[in-house]
């Protein structure tokens, strides 16, 4: 995976101050992302920054039997 990538941001709706991004293609991949999976972001500090950890939560995946 390359060691960073940019995406931009877009308004999730016209009446909304949330924003939206792409997901890059190379992390789907690594963390085998689908739709309907979610992702927690955690926020830490420290004196050179912020930093955001993305930990994907797989959603409950129905399997054939």
């Amino acid at each position: 995976m390359p060691r960073g990538q940019a995406t931009s941001l877009t308004k999730a709706n016209k009446t909304s101050e949330s924003l939206r991004t792409t997901v890059p293609s190379s992390v789907i991949k690594q963390f085998d992302l689908k739709e309907g999976d979610k992702l927690i972001w955690r926020f830490e500090t420290d004196k050179h920054g912020i930093f955001i950890k993305i930990e994907p939560l797989k959603k409950q995946r129905n399997e054939l039997r």
